[in-house]
């Protein structure tokens, strides 16, 4: 368990162009209340879905129960399944009504949770969810309450030049959108001793 209070990013934090949050997300550390206790991680690797003219975003195809939630206010998740068993944690960003979001594709375990000390990464945002235990019962959960889920800064600076831009990872029925370098990614720093997971 953690021994201070909670102090998680506050709204005012995502209610921002969503490019600039999704790099301003890495290094950042992204914590969950589990039932077994506290998990602390720190983010790695997110992608940006911007808006209904995104042919890569879901909100791109209307409204629907599913993307209600990235209709609502800034800092709360949005969870969705994909191939009928892999979830995947995004978090909603910029004004209420405008659709966007940013999805957590990679974390890298801190604290008790890695008592080796090594560098151990997961990638994937299918990955995330079953290492968090986040499910769609998590769907429309307000970040910025620090409870269940939450995010807070512990004064890790990143430099952009430290910080990949590429092109989103299985979009490419959005055509011209598939190009967007909107993924943005730290390099897992060098280890013999490095593990790193991958999934989708």
């Amino acid at each position: 368990m953690t021994e201070k209070s909670p102090n998680p990013l506050p709204r005012a934090f995502f209610d921002r162009p969503t490019l600039k949050v999704a790099q301003e997300l890495l290094g950042k550390v992204l914590i969950r209340q589990a039932p077994n206790g506290i998990i602390q991680t720190k983010i790695v690797d997110t992608e940006a879905y911007v808006g209904p003219k995104d042919k890569a975003c879901h909100a791109s195809k209307g409204r629907t129960k599913r993307t209600e939630t990235m209709f609502g206010p800034p800092g709360f998740t949005y969870v969705y399944l994909i191939y009928g068993m892999y979830h995947c944690l995004n978090i909603v960003t910029e004004q209420e009504e405008y659709p966007a979001a940013i999805l957590i594709r990679g974390l890298e375990i801190l604290g008790k949770d890695n008592p080796t000390g090594l560098s151990t990464r997961i990638d994937g945002p299918g990955r995330v969810c079953r290492f968090l235990e986040i499910d769609r019962t998590h769907n429309g959960l307000d970040t910025t309450l620090g409870t269940t889920l939450w995010i807070e800064d512990h004064g890790l600076a990143i430099s952009r030049k430290h910080i990949h831009t590429l092109p989103r990872i299985g979009v490419d029925y959005a055509g011209e959108w598939a190009k967007k370098p909107w993924r943005f990614c730290l390099p897992a720093p060098p280890s013999s001793g490095k593990r790193r997971t991958s999934l989708r």
